[in-house]
């Protein structure tokens, strides 16, 4: 059972997460569309070693990713596929 409805609104909310120092990367993601989408990215990669924040931006279907050292490309984009959504690169 999904939390969207057809409007694109979404029953779910998240907290923003604190700044964090770090190496923070820019990724575009698809597939992404409420407040659901948002939690479970916001967990899915911040479960990974060495990230310290996330953010997602439903908007503009980017994702920023603060890590203690240069991200793992490859460990982001299977988190990301594994929680049904497509990593399509780093944004520009």
């Amino acid at each position: 059972m999904s939390c969207c409805t057809p409007d694109g609104t979404c029953s779910t909310t998240t907290a923003e997460a604190p700044a964090t120092e770090g190496v923070t990367t820019v990724y575009d993601v698809s597939g992404m569309t409420c407040g659901h989408c948002k939690a479970t990215l916001t967990e899915e990669i911040g479960a990974l070693d060495g990230v310290l924040a996330v953010d997602v931006d439903l908007e503009s279907g980017r994702v920023a990713v603060t890590t203690a050292a240069e991200p793992d490309d490859a460990s982001l984009a299977r988190a990301v596929d594994d929680a049904g959504y497509e990593l399509t690169g780093r944004a520009v």
